[in-house]
């Protein structure tokens, strides 16, 4: 049988394994964020990062090609440039909108 104080090394050595992965695991994504902007609208079906509005969860769950409620991380200053035929302008958005019916 081990002891107490194994037991509490062990929980307390686990617990710093998790929170260092967890640190690390958000790393990457941060900076990508900062290199790059949200983009309403430009991502295809299945392929957004996240925000896919309700009933869905978030990365890859888009409905439909051009979402305009789900978005894909671009490179910054190049949203409102990029395609997209559900948007009231034609092109990406920064925030989220309703889609306009394609012709």
């Amino acid at each position: 049988m081990k002891d107490t104080a194994t037991l509490t090394v062990s929980a307390a050595s686990l617990a710093l394994a998790l929170g260092t992965a967890l640190a690390l695991s958000s790393a990457p994504l941060t900076a990508q964020a900062a290199d790059n902007e949200k983009c309403f609208g430009v991502a295809m079906q299945g392929k957004n990062d996240c925000a896919a509005g309700p009933g869905t969860t978030c990365a890859g769950t888009s409905k439909i090609d051009y979402q305009g409620n789900s978005w894909k991380f671009v490179p910054k200053g190049t949203c409102e440039q990029t395609a997209s035929p559900t948007s009231p302008t034609g092109f990406g958005q920064l925030e989220a909108f309703e889609e306009v019916k394609q012709s």
